[in-house]
């Protein structure tokens, strides 16, 4: 087994449990539909960091041709990782029960949370290029991750009703131009 490999298990499970985490979402809107307030963007948001998970996983296997792995570049990876399993562990509250549950109140109580974790990753993704490549990413990976960055940031500030309805339909419609421009075919 290379060192990839082995490595990209525990990475893998890593972000199996956070698709796992927003499965488990879906599942309980539906299983516990009548306790639910809908609140429209955190399913958006949900879709989105979906999306988010499974193009990361598609990403890492970029990462198979490096070899001589160091633990800085591994942990630089692994926290990428484990901020991205964070974020999706926010985005829906625990589902089950008989209490009612209003989306809208948690997803304003965990916004800043969500929004700064989210720029965390985003962060650690161009710290992870430095480490690895020894160079920032390309300048149009460099732009999506500035304006993901700046909406993100701007999430976390604002309680603006209007802008956090906006991002996440914004922020669905960016992710997918950039998976189409920069990670269309396996690399």
């Amino acid at each position: 087994m290379d060192e990839f490999s082995y490595l990209s298990v525990l990475l893998s499970v890593i972000l199996g449990l956070a698709v796992t985490q927003i499965l488990k979402g879906f599942r309980g809107l539906v299983l516990s539909r009548a306790q639910i307030r809908v609140y429209w963007p955190v399913v958006a948001w949900a879709f989105l960091w979906l999306l988010a998970c499974v193009q990361s996983w598609w990403a890492m296997f970029g990462m198979r041709g490096i070899n001589n792995w160091t633990f800085e570049q591994f942990s630089v990876v692994l926290l990428q990782t484990v901020l991205t399993y964070m974020v999706a562990g926010l985005i829906f509250p625990d589902l089950f029960g008989s209490e009612p549950i209003d989306l809208k109140a948690n997803f304003y109580a965990h916004r800043r949370w969500f929004f700064l974790l989210a720029m965390g990753v985003i962060v650690t993704s161009v710290v992870k290029d430095v480490v690895l490549a020894g160079a920032l990413p390309s300048t149009a990976n460099l732009t999506f991750h500035a304006i993901f960055g700046s909406t993100l940031l701007i999430g976390a500030i604002t309680p603006n009703e209007r802008y956090h309805k906006a991002m996440p339909i914004f922020g669905i419609a960016l992710f997918i131009s950039y998976i189409f421009v920069l990670f269309a075919r396996i690399k």
